[in-house]
């Protein structure tokens, strides 16, 4: 997901998980439109109601639920199914026509019939705003949309791009009423007509109001009345306070490690409250500038990779909350390996640290600046590069700190090339091992460190992304990873998991939380006793 737009789906704390799934995690709560009304408190905004700008997880949170796109996720799931659609394939031998044709009787919210031609109004609009916080980003390889007839969309590619179709079951595939939205400008009313399983009733700055659409027709049944989604606005203290005090019935994003073990022990064995955890496909890593005179040079970046503790980050400043992280491509996303874990070990090893400096020449100790910011990444963050800085100094090769930059300071310093080493997060647009690679390490990448390989670029990504089996891209996507172990333009440092905390009588909170990072409202439900 957009670096810019970021608020960290913090792990779970370890331990708290096993146990936890009683009551919130069956279903025998109401079901159906008749049931209860969900209230849903998070710490995340939403800083688009518009489909051609949004491009942050609150944003995609709301498209997710009240619009359709072509394909969705269904929960558990990482590969696409029809959802507007009824059916979609590429139609020639390679991967550059794709074809969808439309389910019969879709209609918007408010009642306007869903054609075609709002499917290619959706995406040429998108396209031609090119909103810089938006998603058109994620189509450079869309030539063009075409109408044969009112169930028929045609979309010919640029590019052989086998991603394409998770790429439109994404956030970025909704789809808009051409009735309703201006082709050449965004939407500014905070209003917003989709086809999805539910519709906005209203948005205002601290909450935004959601009733099931009568005009829905699609591949989910809602088991609630509606959801009610109150914003924190990055107030993690009245986040926990809001579920504590049941003035919401689920807690999801932004609550920090510390709190969600504080709610689990004040727990008085009733069930009142129970934290859910969910997988998660979040990433982090530290970000090497290849042209800096210091973290430029590979036997520093060598040493830091062995010197690395991983276990004792996630120990000491997660209290126990991350997995881990040592590939490119995070556990449960297909291609994913072990390539850093296989090179550099889990244990730091200061004589090979010593080593990899000797081989540089590197001889005195190596004065490094580690650069943070808290205000996207999570207030952790400082934390945590503060403690790598340390643990490069216990070694004795490194004269290390750490400095904590407001975030549109940092971004602004990166595409100028002032930091050596920094941080950045990912979340992903969809489950697919290209959305972890291409905007990393292909041309353009959204690093900034003036990283480039030409087997990566000239043959590994293009060659995935042309591979409709998916399957089939295990190798090279190994392959990959291998080459980035060995080069070190990045260093993965833990996974996430997502969690929710939620009230005693909440169900259906594990089919919300997958590595898809869709939250299906119309899985939640809510006992009226």
């Amino acid at each position: 997901m957009n670096l810019r737009n970021q608020w960290p789906v913090l792990p779970i704390v370890a331990g708290l998980a096993s146990g936890l799934l009683t009551g919130c995690g069956s279903e025998n709560g109401d079901s159906g439109a008749g049931g209860s009304n969900v209230v849903v408190g998070m710490s995340d905004d939403v800083l688009a109601t518009d489909p051609a700008s949004g491009y942050d997880p609150g944003s995609w949170l709301l498209f997710n639920n009240v619009f359709q796109s072509l394909l969705s996720f269904p929960k558990g799931a990482t590969e696409p199914q029809p959802e507007a659609a009824e059916e979609c394939s590429f139609n020639d031998t390679g991967t550059k026509v794709y074809t969808c044709t439309l389910k019969d009787g879709l209609k918007f919210s408010n009642g306007d019939a869903l054609t075609a031609k709002d499917v290619k109004f959706s995406f040429d609009r998108m396209l031609k705003i090119d909103d810089p916080d938006g998603p058109a980003i994620m189509f450079p390889t869309l030539d063009k949309v075409e109408t044969p007839d009112d169930k028929t969309v045609v979309f010919h590619l640029n590019t052989p791009d086998a991603t394409f179709p998770s790429k439109i079951a994404s956030g970025a595939g909704s789809i808009v009423n051409h009735r309703e939205y201006d082709a050449n400008g965004l939407r500014k009313d905070g209003e917003a007509v989709g086809s999805g399983p539910y519709k906005l009733d209203s948005f205002s700055e601290d909450e935004a109001v959601f009733s099931v659409n009568e005009h829905y027709k699609g591949t989910v049944e809602t088991k609630n009345s509606g959801v009610t989604l109150k914003f924190f606005h990055g107030d993690q203290d009245a986040l926990k306070k809001a579920v504590q005090d049941a003035e919401v019935d689920v807690a999801y994003r932004g609550l920090t490690a510390q709190a969600i073990a504080d709610l689990e022990k004040a727990d008085d064995g009733t069930g009142t409250i129970e934290v859910i955890e969910g997988s998660s496909a979040e990433v982090q890593h530290l970000v090497f500038n290849m042209d800096d005179p210091v973290a430029g040079k590979l036997g520093v970046r060598k040493a830091i990779a062995h010197l690395l503790d991983r276990e004792a980050l996630i120990r000491d400043v997660y209290q126990g909350t991350a997995a881990p992280l040592y590939s490119i491509i995070p556990a449960g996303i297909a291609g994913h390996n072990t390539a850093f874990f296989d090179t550099y070990g889990a244990r730091p090893s200061k004589a090979k640290a010593a080593a990899a400096l000797a081989e540089e020449g590197i001889t005195g100790k190596v004065k490094l600046t580690l650069w943070s910011t808290p205000s996207r990444y999570g207030p952790a963050t400082d934390q945590e590069l503060a403690a790598i800085a340390k643990q490069l100094n216990a070694s004795g090769l490194f004269d290390a700190e750490m400095k904590s930059v407001e975030f549109d300071q940092y971004e602004k310093d990166i595409a100028a090339g002032k930091y050596g080493v920094y941080v950045k997060g990912w979340v992903p647009d969809y489950p697919d091992p290209d959305n972890f690679t291409g905007p990393f390490f292909g041309k353009g990448n959204v690093l900034n460190n003036n990283y480039d390989n030409d087997t990566i670029t000239g043959s590994l990504i293009p060659g995935t992304a042309a591979q409709s089996d998916r399957s089939a891209t295990d190798q090279d996507f190994g392959r990959l990873q291998d080459i980035v172990a060995e080069e070190l333009p990045v260093l993965p440092v833990w996974q996430a998991k997502q969690y929710a905390v939620v009230r005693d009588g909440v169900y259906g909170l594990e089919y919300c939380l997958d590595a898809s990072t869709v939250f299906r409202f119309w899985e939640l439900s809510k006992s009226s006793n």
